[in-house]
């Protein structure tokens, strides 16, 4: 229970405000971005798999290390959002989601030999994130000044 309060508490602590949101919402996106509807559950999905994979590994290994290496990759995944919506560039969060992808999958790597089971449910944020970079980078070209 306490992994998944911290995991919310960062989740809380790093959202952008509202009206950060509401300029990245209104932001313009590439045209083949037709489930940007389902990007919620995707984000759902990930930090499902998250708190799962956390959960399997402290049930192994009752490691605080390992809780805060989650701690991070959260704090990583959520500021990329945050970064982008409070500084309006949108290659700082890419920058950052490609950071928190290259952290996620050294961290899946490592996983690999304390729970396979727990590396496993890294795939979901190890096969979206890239194409969230790709989403974003599209985005910068299409909102010149972002």
């Amino acid at each position: 229970m306490l992994i998944l309060v911290l995991m919310e508490g960062v989740i809380l602590l790093i959202n952008p405000t509202r009206k950060d949101f509401v300029w990245y919402q209104g932001l313009r996106r590439p045209t083949w971005v037709t489930f940007f509807a389902w990007i919620p559950l995707i984000g759902l999905l990930i930090h499902a798999c998250f708190y799962l994979s956390a959960l399997l590994s402290w049930n192994v290994r009752n490691s605080w290390n390992l809780v805060v290496a989650y701690v991070l990759l959260l704090v990583l995944v959520e500021g990329y959002t945050w970064l982008m919506c409070r500084t309006r560039r949108l290659a700082a969060g890419t920058v950052l989601c490609l950071a928190a992808w290259s952290y996620g999958l050294i961290f899946s790597l490592l996983l690999l030999s304390i729970s396979p089971l727990a590396a496993q449910l890294m795939l979901p944020f190890l096969l979206w994130t890239p194409i969230e970079a790709v989403i974003t980078w599209q985005m910068r070209q299409l909102n010149p000044g972002c």
